[in-house]
């Protein structure tokens, strides 16, 4: 008899942004029961949770819209805490702006977050000291941008992926720079291995595939990179257009694909559900796919890695899935608490 996927999470959170709401819920992740929410400044994006300081971080990218449709950039970074779900500080970030992506070294107390690029300065990483909660660095990536960033488990290197530059950017975390640039079509979600030995990326930009229906549009797939040559030695293909990818504990790689159906109005069409695949880390083999919600655009798992958490912001829900019968356990509805376009996602384990 195979175990219950929920047995032994009593006390754990998951935390969703809701971009529209503007708001971060609390579930609880063993019976999925609504335990309450913060609001937060508008427009939250990503989640990042640091169990060392045992905090939530939370950017806030754009006054309203998303990244080729927004009303201005916003500069903060909401700083939260999960247990007495309560706004701990908010950081202005300024003169950066447009913060999205977000990773973490606990070992060195540093938090990396994503910027846009102005008039004076290129696209970029800007370093937080998670202790003291000051900023103490910015990595140009030299593309306007950079939307996703991730970094190796040494802590040594970082990736950043940019929609319209066709370059991944890879950084020196230690010095700083820059230090090289890794052929892709414009680039969405990534995720790298636990051995830092390759980097999962999604591509190509997702407004580049929906515009262009030529035989040349670039065919969308996860661009496996090698870490130690720079360069892409694989594409994982997908049906569709792809914004996250995630890697599981247990060396699942999971992307979020996007599906549309025919629209009278819009040429683009309308979002359709979208649809979780599942793919081997190891031999790159697809292991299947489950349906979601509309508009796949973050994913997480639980630490165990038996528990896929699919937010979709079109739909406004959050899809459950078993990654080991591949079946979908539950759909949170975001809306129906008036909080509609759920985007980032935090797994939160109880207090030790």
């Amino acid at each position: 008899m195979q175990q219950n996927p929920r047995a032994g999470r009593e006390g754990d959170v998951l935390a969703v942004v809701s971009q529209s709401g503007p708001t971060v819920s609390f579930f609880d992740a063993a019976s999925d029961q609504y335990l309450g929410a913060v609001d937060v400044p508008a427009e939250p994006h990503e989640l990042c949770f640091d169990p060392t300081q045992r905090l939530l971080w939370c950017t806030t990218a754009y006054h309203s819209g998303y990244y080729h449709a927004n009303s201005g950039r916003r500069t903060e970074l909401t700083v939260i805490d999960p247990d007495t779900r309560s706004i701990v500080e908010i950081i202005d970030l300024s003169p950066e702006h447009g913060p999205h992506g977000l990773s973490l070294d606990t070992a060195r107390h540093r938090l990396y977050v994503s910027v846009e690029g102005s008039a004076d300065r290129p696209g970029g990483v800007v370093v937080l000291d998670t202790q003291t909660r000051k900023a103490v660095g910015r990595i140009d990536t030299d593309a306007p941008g950079p939307h996703w960033f991730a970094i190796d488990p040494a802590g040594t290197t970082g990736y950043a992926t940019n929609k319209e530059a066709p370059f991944v950017s890879v950084v020196d975390l230690e010095r700083g720079t820059l230090t090289g640039k890794v052929e892709v079509p414009g680039s969405e979600g990534l995720a790298v291995s636990a051995d830092g030995e390759y980097v999962y990326v999604a591509g190509p930009y997702a407004m580049l595939t929906a515009s262009d229906h030529s035989a040349e549009a670039p065919a969308p797939g996860i661009r496996v990179i090698e870490a130690r040559t720079a360069s892409v030695v694989d594409v994982l293909p997908t049906e569709n257009i792809m914004l996250p990818v995630h890697l599981t504990s247990t060396g699942k790689l999971l992307a979020g694909e996007m599906r549309m159906e025919p629209d009278p109005v819009s040429q683009l069409g309308r979002q359709a559900p979208g649809l979780l695949t599942v793919f081997s880390a190891d031999t790159r083999e697809r292991l299947g796919g489950v349906e979601v919600g509309r508009g796949p655009l973050t994913i997480t798992s639980s630490p165990d890695g038996r528990i896929a958490y699919v937010s979709c912001v079109s739909s406004s829900t959050v899809d459950l899935v078993d990654l080991e019968t591949l079946r979908l356990l539950a759909r949170l509805d975001i809306a129906k608490r008036g909080e509609p376009g759920a985007h980032g996602l935090a797994y939160v384990p109880r207090p030790a």
